[in-house]
C-alpha cells in the first residue's frame, strides 16, 4: 500500500487523508474537508501524537455506505461554509442523496463527529420520516 506519512511541517489543507470503514473500504478526502469534523481535526493534528496524524489515515467505526455520506456531508459543508449570506444553499439536493435506510446511521455517526450541525440532523430526520 501507498504510504501517506509526511512530516508535520509538510502537511497542508490540499493534502489527502484516508478515511476507512469497518468493512474495509477507503475514502480519500482533502485534509480541509476531513477537518470540518472537530474529531477528525484533533486526530489529524500535527501537534498530536495520534497514529492517525502520522499515517494520515482515520478509521471510522461505520460501514462504507455511512462513511461515504459523512464524506459527502463534510465536502458539502466545507464548500458552503464560505458562502455569503445571499447565496442559496441547495439543501434539497443534498437531502435527495441520502437513502432513508442510511439516514439514522448517518445521524448517529455525525453526532459523534462533534460539528454535526442542526441542518444535517433535520435532513436525517426528514429522510427517516420518509422511510
Amino acid at each position: 500500500t501507498e504510504n501517506f506519512t509526511q512530516s508535520a511541517d509538510q502537511k497542508t489543507d490540499d493534502d489527502w487523508v484516508r478515511l476507512t470503514s469497518t468493512d474495509g473500504f477507503s475514502f480519500m478526502v482533502k485534509r480541509n474537508v476531513a477537518t470540518a469534523s472537530g474529531t477528525l481535526k484533533s486526530m489529524l493534528s500535527a501537534e498530536s501524537d495520534f497514529s492517525e496524524a502520522l499515517s494520515n489515515t482515520c478509521p471510522i467505526n461505520e460501514r462504507a455506505s455511512v462513511v461515504e455520506k459523512v464524506c459527502e456531508y463534510m465536502a458539502f459543508k466545507t464548500y458552503y461554509d464560505s458562502a455569503g449570506p445571499n447565496v442559496e444553499i441547495p439543501v434539497n439536493e443534498f437531502i435527495e442523496r441520502i437513502p432513508p435506510e442510511v439516514a439514522l446511521e448517518l445521524y448517529v455517526s455525525l453526532t459523534r463527529f462533534r460539528r454535526a450541525c442542526l441542518l444535517i440532523r433535520r435532513i436525517c430526520c426528514f429522510r427517516i420520516a420518509d422511510y
